[in-house]
């Protein structure tokens, strides 16, 4: 369950803009589900193997302190750390934290879970029904490096709009009034993108650089997600567009 926790921090928390998440674990499927604070990004995911531990649906809070525990040598390979679980109302075995023990006993800590009546009316604004993707392809480390590049020569940058030009994908960034930059972003794309709607660019730059195969979606009605598939789970990061 260690390898499960670590990944899940990874492509939540690290992004920096999640501190709470929803576990669903149900016989067959464990399902992630989480919200940026400022709404910018959602997270729909699932464990590729269901984890018998989260059987249930509890919400994981203050996702800064479950890493920080996490990374306690105490708690490395010899350590334990298990779900703990009560009955609560009518439900029976309900898990409501971890709790962490090091080899010798001598070392413990507890991590609380949000209860899911609070988890659910956090998360409750989380409404992504699909969307048709216009543009699909799969996004390599020299794509990253040239968004990086980018943004680096305009930092003061919070957003890049994207389109399409004979058949490559094109960021621009910044305004043409001011300070302005674009570049081709990947090359040898399907489809056509003609709405020119805006991306948060440090979400983009964070999500493309977490472990994992990458997908990238885009739609012209406003919507890009991300998939990111880490070997342990699959994760999609629904990003819906600014303002044009």
């Amino acid at each position: 369950m260690r390898d499960q926790l670590l990944d899940l921090v990874s492509h939540t928390h690290d992004l920096g803009c999640i501190d709470f998440i929803k576990i669903t674990g149900e016989e067959d499927n464990t399902y992630i589900t989480g919200l940026a604070s400022d709404n910018s990004v959602v997270i729909n995911a699932n464990f590729n193997a269901p984890v018998k531990e989260f059987k249930g649906t509890f919400g994981m809070p203050s996702l800064s302190n479950l890493k920080n525990l996490l990374n306690i040598s105490e708690y490395g390979t010899d350590g334990q750390i298990t779900v703990k679980r009560q009955d609560r109302k009518e439900e029976k075995n309900t898990p409501v934290g971890l709790h962490f023990q090091n080899k010798n006993n001598d070392f413990n800590n507890d991590y609380r879970f949000m209860v899911k009546e609070v988890v659910d009316e956090a998360l409750s604004s989380v409404k992504f029904k699909g969307a048709t993707w216009d543009v699909e392809f799969e996004p390599n480390v020299g794509n990253l490096q040239r968004l990086k590049m980018q943004y680096q020569a305009m930092p003061e940058a919070d957003h890049f709009s994207i389109s399409t030009k004979d058949n490559n994908l094109i960021f621009s960034i910044g305004d043409h009034s001011t300070h302005a930059g674009s570049f081709t972003f990947a090359s040898n794309i399907d489809g056509v993108i003609n709405e020119t709607w805006k991306y948060p660019i440090k979400r983009v730059i964070n999500i493309l650089s977490l472990v994992g195969d990458k997908t990238m979606h885009i739609s012209n009605k406003g919507v890009s997600k991300i998939t990111v598939n880490s070997g342990i789970a699959s994760y999609e990061y629904i990003l819906p567009a600014q303002s044009k």
